[in-house]
């Protein structure tokens, strides 16, 4: 078979067509694209671009609608005057800190129980995983009927015989906060437990024989040899509660309605109270720009250490 060339170009045999992409490859290759357009487009906008406008509220004077008369950053020096923003800062360091504390507490006891190979787990894996599949509204109307001291624990105890008893935090300014601990630790344990106990079983099992052999006790070899493992299961974890603590609403509202008075308020609540009830949009604008920042110091450390640990992996 002859073969013919010129300058510049590479020899073909004669009578060979050059094959070139078809409007079917074309629209194969496309095809990814296109489907995933329409839902990049509403991300961008209804997203990203919702962000970028809190942003601009907050430097207007946006009382109950928008405007545009720019004050530059005198809705922020308002809210950090504002006594009842520190008080839901300062629940959400509380909230915050023994939720995320407790959930990686109970959770990686619970993986730990469960790593043991003890009979009916996958029953008790269920049950202990179960209330993450409910609305933080449905858990907050529950736990609100639990800890009413008029229906719950409390007439529940004294109708025992224990009249003394008292457990009455729903109702109480200094001890609200608490309650919300109570319900969403409930909650969200179950899931901690699914990260670490997924992490446990991805560890060779031939290390911990290993430590045992060494004569180290099981608490031990969990605490000196398991743990250390688990260190980006335990970075998840943190990274997923913290975000839920900050933008945590519909459990306040459910739950306490953030009272008594404003005792029980976070800055999701706060927010929302003052650009939607108090006519106050550009307050809760900075408010929620805050909340975003909040949200930005946790991620953005995940994220780097990710892609170092690629980069470098």
């Amino acid at each position: 078979m002859k073969s013919v060339s010129t300058s510049g170009d590479v020899a073909r045999p004669v009578g060979v067509a050059v094959s070139r992409p078809s409007v079917a490859g074309h629209l194969q290759a496309w095809l990814p694209k296109l489907v995933l357009a329409p839902s990049v487009v509403i991300s961008l906008c209804f997203v990203y671009g919702f962000m970028l406008w809190t942003f601009i509220l907050s430097l207007t004077d946006s009382r109950m609608l928008p405007n545009y008369d720019f004050v530059g950053f005198a809705q922020y020096a308002r809210l950090m005057n504002n006594e009842r923003w520190w008080v839901a800062a300062t629940n959400l360091g509380v909230f915050g800190a023994l939720f995320v504390g407790l959930c990686l507490v109970l959770g990686a006891g619970l993986a730990i129980l469960l790593d043991q190979r003890i009979r009916r787990e996958g029953m008790l894996r269920t049950l202990y995983l179960y209330p993450m599949a409910l609305s933080f509204i449905v858990t907050g109307v529950v736990w609100k009927w639990l800890l009413n001291p008029g229906l719950g624990i409390q007439s529940m105890v004294r109708g025992w015989g224990f009249e003394s008893f008292t457990f009455d935090w729903l109702v109480d300014p200094n001890m609200a906060v608490y309650t919300l601990v109570i319900a969403a630790v409930w909650q969200a344990s179950g899931f901690v437990m699914a990260l670490f106990l997924a992490g446990l079983r991805g560890i060779d099992d031939s290390i911990l024989k290993a430590a045992q052999l060494d004569g180290a006790s099981l608490p031990r070899v969990y605490w000196r040899v398991v743990m250390p493992c688990l260190r980006p299961v335990v970075f998840s974890a943190v990274m997923i509660l913290s975000h839920i603590a900050i933008k945590s609403f519909d459990l306040v509202v459910a739950l306490t309605g953030g009272g008594p008075g404003y005792s029980s308020d976070l800055p999701a609540t706060f927010m929302y109270a003052h650009a939607f009830t108090r006519a106050q949009i550009g307050m809760g604008s900075a408010s929620a720009i805050l909340m975003l920042g909040g949200v930005l110091a946790i991620l953005v450390p995940y994220l780097y250490s990710e892609l170092r640990s690629r980069r470098h992996g």
